[in-house]
């Protein structure tokens, strides 16, 4: 993993624009020093003479029955990284119209696909299937419009979040699903337009709670105008504070459910 990683960001800094494909982000973890010391920090340290354009990508977050080394979210690791750029696709649009805009990018970009999203279909439009579609980095997606409560997220967590909101619908709870796309830079714009209309907030990740990406946009939407317009405090629904188990009935337990995120809009919401 470093050897290859170490090659690609050399390759990158010449000019050639490198895919590097990990097996799983786990393993990125033997490549860490390429990707944050090489990739991310060269751009700064020398004074934007040197770019480094790479993509690194591959699966990240929980599978199915591997286990603790194997069902980690690197989201929040990478996206605390300044130099780097950070996308997260849930749709088939998500995943090409941003690998497509990362390799065209002049930055280090860290691509965390989900490997439970290969083989699950979905719909594209017309222009997703044209040769020139790219979705922008840095740009949410509302999925789903509402106005009671906002519900953020990325990576395959969207999907349950459509799914909860299908749901809360029948029972009159009108649910904004933002797919964030973007983990950094993070489109905090979008989700205080969502907050200032709805005044509820949940987010929801597959990642461990603590200094994680739903922790930081709760700090954010505190810091910015959207906060005077909560009416509650805001939740998050996050992948349980443990390594995972093996067990299916444990994993399944640590990590967030449809019906984990119902009963968080009920919370927010009072109801």
């Amino acid at each position: 993993q470093m050897g290859f990683t170490g090659i690609a960001v050399g390759a990158a800094m010449v000019w050639l624009r490198p895919v590097c494909e990990f097996m799983t982000f786990n393993f990125s973890m033997q490549a860490i020093d390429q990707v944050i010391n090489s990739a991310a920090k060269t751009c700064y340290m020398s004074a934007g003479s040197i770019a480094v354009p790479v993509v690194f990508r591959g699966p990240n977050g929980a599978s199915a029955g591997v286990a603790a080394q194997h069902s980690q979210c690197f989201a929040a690791w990478y996206g605390h990284c300044p130099g780097l750029k950070v996308v997260s696709p849930w749709s088939s649009e998500d995943a090409k119209g941003l690998l497509k805009a990362s390799i065209r990018d002049d930055n280090p970009v860290v691509m965390l696909e989900n490997e439970l999203l290969y083989g699950v279909p979905f719909e594209m439009s017309e222009q997703a299937q044209s040769k020139d579609f790219v979705v922008p980095i840095g740009k949410a997606k509302i999925e789903r419009e509402g106005t009671h409560v906002t519900l953020v997220s990325h990576s395959r967590p969207v999907g349950h979040c459509l799914e909860a909101a299908a749901v809360l619908a029948k029972e009159g709870v009108e649910c904004e699903v933002i797919n964030l796309r973007t983990i950094r830079p993070m489109d905090i714009e979008a989700v205080e337009a969502s907050v200032i209309k709805t005044n509820h907030l949940v987010t929801v990740e597959g990642g461990w709670p603590q200094f994680g990406v739903g922790a930081e946009i709760c700090a954010r939407i505190m810091e910015g105008p959207a906060f005077n317009y909560l009416d509650a405090p805001a939740v998050r629904v996050t992948g349980a504070d443990v390594p995972m188990p093996y067990a299916k009935i444990l994993e399944d337990n640590c990590i967030p459910q449809v019906k984990d995120i119902i009963f968080a809009v009920k919370k927010t919401l009072n109801i």
